[in-house]
């Protein structure tokens, strides 16, 4: 199935996995991560030229990965290709403001942001503000 995969992905789709990634992580993609991925790609200056309907195609990448049993290490390998180390931290807030758009953070969730900032590399203390701004969006 490896095999069926793009050799790459664009920057956006990159960032559009990553989102993905971290709504399905948990088994149950709720409605406002959805949401908050629908808000990203309306709004955020980067998907200003991206064809929304890759958002289905990319998803679709992802659930595979997942059922693969280096899924995730394939996808972390999709993802570092696709993006310039620049957009790391974005791809990293993007997943901390999916993650908490339902006001929880299940512990694949957790896992998985732990995986993403070990794999793209994420300075600790970045992280940590990033995190830190995702909660504070997301406060109820």
């Amino acid at each position: 199935m490896t095999q069926d995969l793009p050799h790459s992905l664009s920057p956006q789709d990159s960032l559009v996995a990553v989102m993905i990634a971290i709504s399905a992580s948990d088994e149950n993609i709720r409605t406002a991560e959805l949401l908050k991925i629908q808000v990203a790609l309306n709004n955020l200056p980067i998907f200003a030229e991206y064809d929304t309907d890759r958002l289905q195609v990319i998803s679709q990448i992802v659930f595979d990965l997942f059922e693969q049993e280096d899924g995730l290490a394939a996808l972390f390998g999709l993802v570092r290709e696709g993006l310039d180390e620049r957009l790391y931290e974005t791809a990293y807030a993007l997943a901390c403001d999916v993650a908490a758009a339902d006001g929880s953070l299940a512990e694949p969730e957790l896992r998985l942001l732990e995986e993403i900032r070990y794999e793209l590399n994420i300075d600790r203390l970045h992280a940590a503000g990033i995190e830190w701004g995702a909660r504070a969006r997301h406060m109820v």
